[in-house]
């Protein structure tokens, strides 16, 4: 359809343009940029026990075209069932894994 062939060129003109901030940036920059990117990345894959389960906007918050993000989330039954799928995922993809037995508990 080429309604939907002039979103997806559309939609990609604009993920361009957002990053436009990099063609004026310095080497030194680049490089500030990319280690701010990859601390945010360490930190998120480096989340622990129930750390996994939070939201975490401080990624998003390192992109310059700022919005304030609103996820869509499902119903609770339905989001425990995927906290369910996500964790027997995790017993299939790496049996091998640390199992602790600790509880959540609000600070």
């Amino acid at each position: 359809c080429l309604w939907g062939l002039n979103s997806k060129r559309l939609q990609f003109a604009r993920l361009r343009d957002m990053d436009q901030d990099l063609q004026h940036m310095s080497p030194e920059e680049l490089l500030a940029e990319a280690k701010k990117m990859r601390e945010a990345i360490r930190k998120h894959r480096d989340s622990q026990l129930h750390e996994l389960c939070w939201y975490h906007p401080e990624m998003w918050n390192l992109l310059p075209d700022k919005k304030e993000v609103r996820p869509s989330v499902p119903k609770r039954d339905q989001f425990l069932r995927g906290c369910q799928i996500y964790r027997d995922s995790l017993d299939k993809d790496i049996p091998e894994a640390d199992q602790a037995e600790i509880e959540y508990r609000p600070e």
